[in-house]
């Protein structure tokens, strides 16, 4: 404790991680009075990772990258924008231009919140505006693209390149308007009269991103293919970097000559690679419009398409089928022209890039963040209710962003929050379970709060069936145990900000124990007789192959134990007299489960006695020829090691089907010799007969026929040739239980 501020870490000794998720990792705590071996100890939820936290809901909070939460800077609101979505933005000299859809239309937002409607284009979006340093605003509309030149309150077509779409606009070096458009990946040069001619011919579909960099040259991020050039000021291409991805969405420059892009492979990109404009109708597009468009004919727009969500019409995007890379991914290229990856999102579509307060700023939805990038790391700055952010721009101290689905103008105010809330994704036990203590490890400065309040339910998704949130509470350990049984569990954390000074919270533990749940056993299986199990590696040849013999803890034999390493892998051989027993249980709470096995006659009701206890294999062979022959039954036990408190243990029992004891060899009961042919009749008191051979003077066996065609019975006629002479004939007969008898039916030595 300093007298300055509180300090608070927990480190409990013995700690085994166990698993993670979300940036949370189960553990079980050695120094607890009961064993480390069974999973339904107590365990933790542990957050300490920016992935982990990026889980949970920021309100006015950050997260750096090494997974740090604290207040974020402020961010207000400036300007709701009443459009349907926003496209485009750009810096203007009263604040900041917007062009929006479904209705075409540009707006003026001024840096004190005012909007105010430019013009209304014909067409149904803008997706590309640009001002110049008088306030003279240019505006691409699309489809049927066209450029609008906006000065003293009236608006003209300044340019129609006939091309369906304009998605970029931008002052070259010498002064004229570029213009990028698709869908023939043409970029334009237009003068200050309005006459424009073709500078750059792509080979790709759609210009889909462009930046005119501070020595005149000009960057281009193509989509269908996913390319980003560098052409010189006279027009000459270079190709800088092939993307798996296939758009390049976005650029931005630093001072020292580093570029940055955003490529993207994402369902909720605006451009749909789905279609080629050779198979597009004329006057039809690749782009969907929003509802409310002013041609139903022509395809919608759908900006914000939740990934994985079920719509009439969801768009492809920019994601080929099959595509099993990041949605985005955030690369540099070097002045040299080297390319290096700094950042994928998995989840996040990236829209907009911008160099400001010496870090890259990127813009993402579909849940609305603003990130800036740090040691190659995102650091989560900005967490708004809104779907995307869809451009970054200048701003003092900045940067300002700009978000659709809903469309509003937001502005960074160079100051800390004064207060900020952190929720945690619901955490699940994945067992009904009681709730511990929450430790958490960060830095309280002096006069700011870091309190935590909690709630549980039993739905994935927190409804009114959850309990309420606790009332906050503050300290270095804080009790939940008074918070009702539930699978999951929920903690909130409030923040408040003094002098600046915020909070700092790098991790948090919550310690829970599941209810114990019996075992549960999903087979239990009798394999043929003389079946028996052995490590895949066996080698009879190498390897001692009998039982340990006498068994001093009861009648039964089993084959010698195997090396716990060496019984994942198991195969099937035969040994005479042996039965197996072989099952499949798990446990809800992931304990580890000892089985035992006894055993009764099949039709009685006497007392279970024991084969087999304290066993920890999933399979059990033992020598059968200690039992008469006969029907039984055996019953498996499972249960769950001990817990600290054995009246918890658990266990379930499962009774295996009457299995069949023989050791008895078919009998002859007689021999009738007619035509030279003899039938013999032999019967087995307990299993049908599989098999019978004989043999003439001890040459080879020979199937003996079934008077009835099917051997199958446990009495047959059998049917043989009759040797003369007084020959050796020997009759060989297995039954279902693989007892053998030979039997001598020689002339002379018959019964």
């Amino acid at each position: 404790m300093r007298d300055d501020s509180m300090r608070h870490r927990h480190i409990a000794a013995g700690v085994v991680r166990l698993t993670a998720a979300f940036g949370m990792v189960a553990v079980l705590a050695g120094l607890l009075p009961w064993s480390v071996a069974s999973a339904s100890e107590t365990r933790v939820f542990r957050m300490q990772s920016r992935p982990g936290f990026l889980k949970g809901t920021l309100d006015g909070i950050s997260v750096d990258s090494l997974g740090t939460l604290r207040l974020a800077d402020r961010a207000e609101r400036l300007a709701a924008v009443d459009e349907p979505f926003l496209f485009s933005a750009a810096a203007h000299p009263d604040g900041w231009v917007v062009g929006t859809g479904n209705a075409g239309k540009v707006l003026l937002v001024t840096v004190e919140g005012a909007v105010q409607t430019l013009f209304a284009a014909d067409e149904p979006e803008i997706f590309a505006v640009w001002a110049a340093a008088d306030g003279t605003v240019f505006a691409g509309s699309s489809p049927d693209g066209k450029v609008y030149r906006v000065s003293d309150g009236e608006a003209t077509v300044f340019f129609d390149p006939q091309e369906t779409y304009i998605w970029g606009l931008d002052r070259a070096a010498d002064g004229d308007l570029l213009v990028a458009t698709g869908t023939q990946g043409k970029l334009f040069k237009v003068d200050s009269e309005g006459s424009g001619q073709i500078f750059f011919d792509s080979e790709d579909t759609h210009l889909r991103a462009m930046k005119v960099l501070s020595d005149g040259e000009i960057l281009l991020g193509t989509a269908g293919e996913g390319l980003i050039l560098k052409l010189g000021p006279d027009g000459t291409p270079r190709t800088l970097y092939d993307a798996p991805h296939p758009e390049v969405v976005a650029f931005a420059a630093d001072p020292d000559g580093d570029c940055f892009a955003a490529l993207l492979a994402s369902e909720a990109s605006l451009v749909d690679l789905s279609r080629r404009p050779q198979e597009s109708e004329e006057g039809s597009s690749d782009i969907d419009s929003g509802e409310g468009g002013s041609n139903e004919a022509e395809p919608r727009v759908e900006v914000g398409v939740t990934v994985g969500e079920e719509t009439e019409a969801t768009p492809v995007g920019s994601r080929p089928p099959g595509f099993a890379g990041a949605r985005s991914e955030v690369v540099r290229i070097s002045p040299a022209g080297v390319v290096e990856t700094l950042t994928t999102f998995q989840e996040e579509t990236v829209y907009a890039l911008h160099w400001q307060r010496g870090r890259l700023w990127i813009g993402t939805g579909l849940e609305g963040k603003v990130f800036s990038l740090q040691d190659h790391r995102p650091v989560l700055e900005k967490d708004v209710d809104e779907r995307q952010v869809v451009a970054l721009l200048d701003d003092s101290p900045g940067p300002a962003f700009v978000t659709t689905n809903a469309a509003a103008v937001y502005r960074i105010a160079g100051e800390t929050e004064r207060s900020g809330v952190y929720t945690s994704p619901a955490l699940d036990a994945e067992q009904i379970s009681s709730f511990g203590t929450l430790r958490w490890e960060g830095d309280v400065p002096a006069e700011t709060d870091l309190e935590f309040s909690f709630r549980s339910g039993m739905s994935a998704e927190p409804d009114r069936t959850w309990t309420a949130w606790t009332p906050p509470r503050a300290g270095e350990e804080i009790s939940v145990s008074g918070l009702p049984s539930g699978r999951y569990v929920q903690w909130r954390a409030r923040f408040g900000a003094a002098d600046g000074r915020s909070p700092m919270l790098s991790e948090v533990t919550v310690s829970y124990r599941q209810a114990n749940l019996p075992p549960r056993i999903k087979t239990l299986t009798v394999l043929d007789p003389g079946q028996i199990l052995v490590p895949a590696n066996f080698n009879p040849a190498q390897q001692a192959y009998e039982p340990a013999h006498p068994n001093r803890q009861g009648i039964f034999t089993t084959i010698r134990p195997v090396p716990g390493d060496q019984q994942r892998r198991l195969k099937t051989l035969w040994k005479r007299g042996f039965r197996t027993l072989r099952w499949e249980a798990e446990d809800p709470n992931k304990d580890e489960l000892i089985y035992g096995l006894s055993f009764r006659q099949a039709d009685s009701d006497h007392p279970w006695l024991p084969v087999v206890e304290e066993l920890s294999e999933d399979y059990y062979s033992l020598d059968a020829t200690v039992l008469p022959d006969g029907r039984y039954r055996f019953r498996l036990q499972a249960a769950d090691r001990p817990r600290s408190n054995d009246r918890e243990r658990k266990e379930v029992a499962e009774i295996s089907e009457p299995v069949l004891i023989d050791h008895s060899t078919p009998t002859l009961d007689s021999v009738a010799e007619s035509d030279g042919e003899l039938r013999v009749v032999v019967e087995d008191r307990w299993n049908p007969l599989r098999e019978a051979v004989f043999s003439v003077d001890a040459m080879e066996w020979q199937p003996a026929q079934p008077a009835d065609g099917l051997l199958d019975g446990r009495r047959e006629t059998l049917v043989l040739e009759a040797p003369q002479n007084g020959k050796l004939l020997l009759l060989r007969v297995t039954d279902a239980a693989f007892n053998v008898v030979t039997i001598d039916l020689t002339r002379g030595s018959r019964p």
